[in-house]
């Protein structure tokens, strides 16, 4: 006997498998195949992924929850899984994946009846939304970025030595040729960086978001500067400043637990700014700028590297998957914005330049170092949180190479009063 028709509707349960729910929301080209827990399957059984319907709380998800977190938070809770590479999985979805419309969630109700309308709690590892967040504190306030950037790298020091290898740097790389590793592309990275800001012996330099202190390492060790880095992470400050007196650079190195709107020194040579803009928030950009500006001296460079939008259509702040459970209250500017924000600061800008393949290709070397230390990572973060990551590394790949999102670098320098600014007529960064 069916069940009577939901309060409010004229839509009534009709007998349908599992996989059958699944196959008509992914679509009939998805190339994954699907198992459930009632005993069905659908799609091509020869498919080199497939998707397994763990739990009836995996529709739970998908019935009430917004956007992309439905099946997402199915994943996290383990609720469904993925056989073979996710990648491939995420890839072979393509759109399908991104959310559910009002027609899909009206076809879902028809189907499965009223019993998936349940509200149910998310994963444990899911931020607050931001209204939430805005109860406690304002948006890009100190207390508020504090406490998000240790939400995201406060996790473990070894969890992020498993995923990000010896060089520990969570940026992306830049590859000098195309079958190069991943240790070799990230050195590349910094020592690009280090020739963009023409870094000399004795220089000073300024590292914010220094993460856990490659570019100040780098930097220091190559290039004979003097270099402090800040970071909002003390798990991140910590371990940087151990590695800096493993180096033996403590004399001409430093690391500091503090929000860069602390930093009191000024007259900085070169400033490196490497995926920090990410964090600070749109409308704090033009001041974020203004307040780097000031730290430079006469001549001295700005090198600005982030993740951008590719148009200034695409809304500026994250959504979904990502704000919930990666980079709370992440937000992302057009290159065009940022070079803006730069120019009115008093900097002028020199040089941008596009890296959106080299981190489609890092993201492919970080997805690949948490594969091979799985049973590690878990052990060391959970499973809820080593799936977040899995999650997140994969599909950011995908939209790298999608062009959904880009990394520039920007280079600005502080000209004199004169417009002098010490650069080659013509650089050429060494390469």
């Amino acid at each position: 006997m069916r069940p009577p028709p939901v309060k409010g509707t004229n839509v009534t349960q009709e007998n349908i498998t599992v996989g059958a729910v699944f196959e008509r929301l992914l679509g009939p080209r998805a190339e994954v195949s699907i198992t459930a827990y009632d005993g069905s399957r659908s799609g091509p059984a020869d498919a080199a992924v497939g998707i397994e319907v763990r739990s009836p709380l995996a529709l739970d998800y998908l019935m009430s929850s917004p956007g992309d977190l439905g099946l997402a938070r199915a994943y996290v809770a383990g609720a469904l899984d993925v056989k073979g590479d996710l990648y491939t999985a995420l890839r072979a979805l393509a759109t399908q994946v991104d959310q559910l419309t009002p027609a899909d969630r009206l076809w879902l109700l028809r189907k499965l009846g009223p019993r998936h309308l349940r509200v149910v709690k998310p994963p444990a590892e899911e931020h607050p939304s931001r209204f939430r967040r805005g109860m406690t504190a304002l948006r890009h306030s100190k207390a508020r970025d504090s406490e998000a950037i240790a939400s995201h790298y406060d996790v473990s020091n070894r969890f992020y030595e498993l995923v990000l290898g010896p060089s520990m740097a969570y940026t992306c790389a830049v590859f000098p040729q195309e079958d190069a590793t991943l240790e070799e592309a990230q050195a590349n990275k910094f020592d690009l960086v280090c020739r963009k800001l023409g870094l000399k012996p004795g220089m000073r330099l300024l590292d914010v978001g220094c993460g856990w202190g490659g570019m100040v390492a780098h930097a220091v060790r190559h290039y004979g500067v003097e270099a402090i880095g800040v970071t909002l992470s003390r798990e991140q400050a910590q371990w940087a400043q151990k590695n800096i007196v493993a180096l033996g650079i403590a004399d001409r190195a430093e690391i500091r637990h503090l929000d860069y709107r602390d930093v009191t020194e000024t007259g900085f040579d070169a400033i490196s700014s490497i995926g920090l803009t990410e964090h600070i928030g749109a409308r704090n950009v033009p001041g974020y700028f203004r307040f780097l500006a000031e730290k430079l001296k006469p001549h001295g460079r700005l090198l600005n590297h982030c993740i951008t939008n590719p148009d200034t259509s695409v809304a500026h702040r994250s959504r979904g998957f990502i704000d919930r459970y990666v980079f709370p209250d992440g937000e992302l500017e057009a290159p065009g914005e940022l070079m803006t924000a730069m120019h009115d600061a008093g900097l002028e800008v020199r040089h941008s330049e596009n890296f959106r393949e080299h981190y489609a290709k890092t993201l492919a070397g970080w997805c690949a170092n948490l594969d091979e230390h799985w049973d590690e990572a878990v052990a060391e973060a959970g499973a809820g949180r080593s799936r977040v990551w899995a999650l997140y590394l994969a599909a950011c790949r995908l939209a790298f190479e999608r062009r959904e999102i880009e990394l520039h670098h920007i280079l600005g320098v502080r000209t004199d009063s004169e417009g002098g600014m010490s650069m080659p007529l013509r650089p050429d960064w060494g390469v």
